[in-house]
C-alpha cells in the first residue's frame, strides 16, 4: 500500500473497498448523537487513529459538505471513501455507515414492539449526553487547527453567534460563505509545506457528468411522475427532492418528509411520529428514517422493497454532489486565493459546530448537574483516556438511564 508523507505523520494513500466498508460499518454501529457527533467520530477514527486523511484535508472536506445540500456527515464519509478507493470506496463507506441504522429502522418499521419498547426516554437521554462529549471533542480538535489565532477565532465566534441568533436552516451556509469572503479579503494563507491533498479518483469529465445527472433528475423526476401514474416513481421523486434540496442535515429533512408522506395518506401521523422517535435512538445517519417510511407505506411499494427504494432515492443526490464536486474542490483549494478563503471557511465551520454544540446538543441533553458531570466523564474517557467510542457510548447510556430512573 502506498503512503504519503505529511510533516511528521505518514498517511496511507489507498485502501481496499472491503477495508473501507468494515471500518465504516464499525462507525455505523456505534456513532450515536447526530451529524455533528458523527464528524467527531470521523475525526477521531480517520485523522487521529488511522491517519487516512490529514487534518487540513479533513477540515476542507467538512467545509465542502457543509456547503452542499443533504446529510453532511454521510457526505464526508462518502468523500473519505472516494479519496481512498474511488467510487467503489465511496459506495463502501456509505453502505457500511448506513446499513446498521437502515436495518434497525426497517425492523422497527415491520412493527417489532421489542425495539419500540427498548427506545425509552431514559436510554435516549444517556445517548444525548454522550453526544455532548463527542461534539465538544470535535469542536476542540478542529478549533486547535482552524481557529487557533485571534482573527480566525473571531470568525468562529461570530459565526456561532450568527447561527444561534438566527436559527434558520440556511444561516449556517451564510455564515460559512461570509467566513470565506472574510478569509479571502483579510487572511493570508501560509505556504503549504505539509499536508498533501488527497488524489480523488474522479476526473473533471466524470464529475461534470455526475453534476449534470443531479440536475437532470431533479427536473425530470417531477415531470415523469406527473406523466406516468406510478407510485414507485412518485416515491423516488419525493425522496430524491428531499435529499437534494434540504440544507442543515437530518433534523431539517424530517418536516419536509412529513409534508410529503402524511397529507397524501402514504403514512399515518402516528406511524410517522413513532418512526421519528426511533430514529433519534439509532446510530448512524438520521436520513435512514427514509427506510422506515418506505417500509410502512400504506400502498405498494412498501416493506423491504419500499425501504430500499426510499433509502436509495434520498441518498442518491449526495453521491452525485460529492463525486461531482470533489475534483473541482481539490483543484480550487490549492490556489492561494482559495487557500485564504479556506482559512475563513474552516474557522466559520468551527463556529457552526460550536453553535450546534450548544443547540441542540447541549440544550437537549444537559438538564441537571448530574448530566453535566456525566458529560465531563464521557469527555475524559474519549479525549484523555482514549477509550473506544462504542464503549463510552454504552457506559454513558447505562449511567444516564440510571440517573433518569433515580431522578
Amino acid at each position: 500500500m502506498s503512503r504519503v508523507r505529511s510533516g511528521e505523520d505518514t498517511f496511507e494513500a489507498r485502501s481496499s473497498p472491503a477495508a473501507i466498508f468494515l471500518t465504516f460499518l464499525k462507525l455505523g454501529l456505534t456513532s450515536f448523537g447526530g451529524p455533528v457527533a458523527h464528524l467527531g467520530y470521523f475525526h477521531a477514527e480517520f485523522v487521529e487513529r488511522r491517519k487516512w486523511i490529514a487534518e487540513r484535508d479533513y477540515a476542507d472536506l467538512v467545509a465542502l459538505c457543509q456547503f452542499l445540500p443533504g446529510p453532511a456527515s454521510s457526505q464526508v464519509g462518502i468523500g473519505i471513501g472516494t479519496s481512498r478507493a474511488g467510487l467503489a470506496g465511496g459506495l463502501a463507506a456509505w453502505l457500511g455507515f448506513t446499513a446498521p441504522s437502515a436495518f434497525l429502522m426497517l425492523t422497527f418499521g415491520y412493527g417489532t414492539l421489542a425495539l419500540g419498547d427498548a427506545v425509552s426516554r431514559d436510554w435516549l437521554h444517556g445517548l444525548k449526553v454522550v453526544a455532548v462529549a463527542v461534539v465538544a471533542q470535535a469542536v476542540w480538535a478542529m478549533a486547535r487547527m482552524s481557529a487557533s489565532d485571534a482573527p480566525r477565532a473571531t470568525i468562529a465566534v461570530a459565526a456561532a453567534i450568527l447561527v444561534l441568533a438566527a436559527p434558520v436552516a440556511a444561516i449556517p451556509i451564510v455564515a460559512i460563505a461570509a467566513g470565506g469572503i472574510i478569509g479571502w479579503l483579510m487572511l493570508k494563507a501560509p505556504v503549504q509545506q505539509g499536508d498533501s491533498p488527497p488524489q480523488f479518483a474522479s476526473n473533471r469529465q466524470s464529475a461534470g457528468v455526475s453534476l449534470f445527472l443531479f440536475g437532470l433528475l431533479l427536473i425530470a423526476l417531477p415531470v415523469a411522475a406527473s406523466i406516468f401514474p406510478s407510485q414507485a416513481l412518485t416515491l423516488v421523486d419525493s425522496f430524491y427532492r428531499a435529499g437534494a434540496l434540504v440544507f442543515g442535515g437530518g433534523h431539517v429533512v424530517l418536516p419536509l418528509l412529513q409534508a410529503e408522506v402524511v397529507p397524501p395518506g402514504w403514512v399515518t401521523e402516528d406511524r410517522f411520529l413513532a418512526g421519528y422517535g426511533a430514529a433519534q435512538a439509532v446510530p448512524g445517519p438520521l436520513f435512514t428514517f427514509a427506510a422506515y417510511l418506505g417500509a410502512v407505506m400504506q400502498h405498494s411499494p412498501n416493506g423491504w422493497s419500499g425501504a430500499v427504494l426510499c433509502l436509495v432515492a434520498i441518498f442518491l443526490p449526495s453521491f452525485f454532489l460529492v463525486y461531482g464536486a470533489l475534483p473541482f474542490w481539490d483543484v480550487l483549494r490549492r490556489k492561494s486565493a482559495m487557500q485564504s478563503a479556506s482559512l475563513g471557511i474552516n474557522a466559520a465551520v468551527v463556529g457552526v459546530l460550536l453553535a450546534a454544540l450548544y443547540d441542540p446538543v447541549w440544550t437537549g441533553a444537559i438538564r441537571s448537574t448530574a448530566d453535566f458531570g456525566l458529560a465531563l466523564a464521557a469527555f475524559l474517557m474519549l479525549g484523555i483516556w482514549r477509550l473506544p467510542p462504542w464503549l463510552v457510548v454504552i457506559v454513558t447510556a447505562v449511567v444516564g438511564a440510571g440517573l433518569m430512573l433515580l431522578g
